[in-house]
């Protein structure tokens, strides 16, 4: 078994979520820097690593877009930082709200779980995981949100 060392999990989250370029030693020009922006969704079925699951339709429901930059998520050494990655616990959260505008205009389903993409249709499936409260949404409650902090993903540790 293999785990990623600190300077590689502080690489891909400053990759993914951050905006930076890989920094890694032999690295392609191609490598370039991560994408964009990230697209959050809200799922009622858990997807798996291959993809799937069941994300919410219809009654005014959209993806938010979150660009991917130092100010948007935190360092993995746990604070908003327009710095680098130097944590060891391989772990991001955002510094903003990620709130689902406008609120639902019809019942979205009991959300379990959360995708996070790379496009704002469609596209790939990156990474996903389950809500830590599942939550019923209906039509015309408040838009959901994570508030800051409230998301966190860690890799590998």
């Amino acid at each position: 078994m293999a785990a990623m060392s600190d300077f590689l999990e502080n690489r891909l989250i400053d990759f993914f979520f951050r905006g930076q370029a890989l920094g890694v030693t032999g690295a392609s020009a191609a490598a370039g820097t991560g994408p964009t922006n990230l697209y959050f969704g809200l799922l009622t079925a858990a997807p798996s690593d291959a993809g799937g699951g069941t994300e919410v339709s219809g009654g005014s429901y959209a993806r938010v877009t979150v660009a991917s930059t130092l100010l948007n998520y935190a360092g993995t050494q746990g604070a908003a930082s327009t710095s680098a990655s130097l944590g060891t616990n391989g772990t991001t959260s955002n510094n903003n709200a990620i709130t689902f505008n406008p609120g639902p205009s019809a019942n979205w389903g009991v959300v379990t779980h959360f995708g996070i993409y790379d496009a704002l249709t469609g596209g790939n499936l990156l990474f996903w995981g389950a809500l830590s409260q599942q939550k019923t949404i209906n039509n015309g409650d408040a838009a959901p949100s994570f508030a800051p902090a409230a998301f966190t993903l860690q890799i590998d540790n």
